[in-house]
């Protein structure tokens, strides 16, 4: 435990120790458990004190006085370092993905789904038609779920993935000019490859349809150049977490094309929200700030590094993976592809109790429901700011596919508490960031 972390429950504690007890029992959790869900990672502690400061406890509805693109002004007075901190928040993030000559980014948003409700809200109408990933094939909720509100307020149209698990483009055109959707989204929850904007891109002025991008995932690769850059292709509007690949505190940012600031503004302020938890946008100033930096590209090198190496592992195990390995931070592994016949569901509670933790996630002509599944997702970017090597990752494969394997056999609990000891052995391998 960090001093950091002690006076935090210190702290809490003076006024709830339930509270106070929960919290450290959920560190403890945290720094006993290999983590491997692909969307969770670990901030640093300036950010956290800058989320838990002073900031949260002022109102400031509106943007900055003085910006050069989208809509100004507040609405309470005693915003002038809210201004000041909102708009270097804005300035850092564009350098970090090198988009200042031509984009704009609202810094506001409090989560990804929240930030895809603005952005389609900025440029559609309810009843228009958008065409997105089909869900099974990688797709996140609010990519048009039908228990989403995407799903609900628009005509959603699917592409999917081919035979090999890759986007099928052919598929994304034809669909296109057959629907002339007013908008076409790209981006994944669950996609192990590169995600190729620039055909997007073509596709998109082909049909005559906006371009939203959603790199809520692989953000932090782009900024480090490990993916294609959705910027460079030209996309209309791109969110993203900041929580994820960034690994900034919790959050969410919309960038779109100067000419759609004030439209992407007003979906924000006041389309779809009020007073902005400006606490977090002074935790996105640093995590931007670290974003610039030459240690955070080495960072996601080594992300994608490992992520690489426990797919190469998991391949030499006889584990099949949807596409058959990855190009990013993450890999999906296939359940019965793997001749394991368990649910997503099974695999992840089983990996609960033996302190790893995955998710459960569909994979492509899903059989099962969405809340058992065929396949789990795993990714590298937490454990990696754990310190975790790509020997580390080899060997947290090894565990889970035993466990799959053992799990599928009816024999887990034999070999449960060994789990546990390999588990808590390479967990000796981390730093001290939990």
């Amino acid at each position: 435990m960090t001093e950091y972390q002690r006076n935090i429950l210190d702290t809490v504690a003076a006024a709830s120790p339930y509270v106070a007890m929960q919290l450290e029992r959920e560190l403890r959790r945290q720094h006993q458990t290999i983590e491997l869900i692909a969307s969770e990672n670990y901030c640093s502690e300036a950010e956290m004190a800058a989320a838990g400061s002073w900031a949260a406890w002022k109102y400031t509805e509106g943007y900055p006085y003085q910006r050069e693109t989208g809509n100004k002004g507040r609405y309470y007075g005693g915003t002038e370092v809210f201004d000041a901190v909102e708009q270097y928040a804005c300035e850092k993030w564009l350098e970090a993905f090198d988009a200042k000559e031509n984009y704009h980014v609202n810094v506001q948003l409090s989560d990804g789904s929240s930030a895809n409700f603005a952005a389609y809200m900025a440029v559609l109408q309810p009843g228009d038609t958008v065409l997105s990933m089909d869900l099974n094939h990688g797709a996140h909720l609010t990519h048009g779920s039908p228990v989403n509100f995407s799903g609900k307020l628009y005509n959603m149209v699917f592409y999917t993935t081919d035979e090999n698990g890759y986007i099928d483009l052919e598929d994304v055109r034809r669909k296109a000019l057959a629907c002339h959707p007013k908008a076409i989204i790209c981006g994944a929850s669950a996609y192990a490859r590169v995600i190729p904007f620039d055909r997007f891109r073509e596709i998109a002025d082909e049909a005559g349809a906006y371009l939203i991008c959603d790199t809520s995932h692989i953000s932090g690769l782009i900024v480090a150049g490990d993916h294609p850059s959705p910027f460079k292709a030209g996309a209309d509007i791109i969110t993203t977490t900041t929580h994820k690949t960034l690994r900034s505190e919790r959050g969410a940012m919309i960038f779109c094309r100067k000419e759609l600031a004030k439209k992407i503004d007003s979906a924000v302020f006041p389309g779809s929200q009020g007073g902005s938890l400006m606490n977090m946008v002074f935790a996105k100033a640093i995590g931007a700030e670290l974003a610039c930096g030459a240690e955070y590209k080495e960072y996601i090198h080594r992300v994608v590094k490992n992520c690489r190496a426990m797919a190469e592992r998991f391949a030499q195990l006889g584990m099949r993976m949807v596409t058959g390995g990855t190009d990013n931070h993450l890999l999906l592994i296939d359940l019965p592809a793997s001749g394991a016949d368990v649910s997503g569901k099974a695999v992840q509670d089983a990996l609960d109790s033996v302190n790893i933790t995955l998710n459960k996630n569909c994979v492509p002509d899903e059989k099962r429901s969405p809340m058992q599944t065929s396949g789990v997702r795993i990714g590298t970017a937490a454990m990696t700011t754990r310190g975790f090597s790509a020997d580390d990752f080899r060997a947290a494969a090894d565990i889970v596919t035993d466990a799959i394997r053992s799990l599928a056999s009816g024999g887990f609990a034999a070999y449960a508490g060994s789990y546990r000891e390999r588990v808590a052995e390479i967990i000796t391998h981390c730093n001290g960031v939990v």
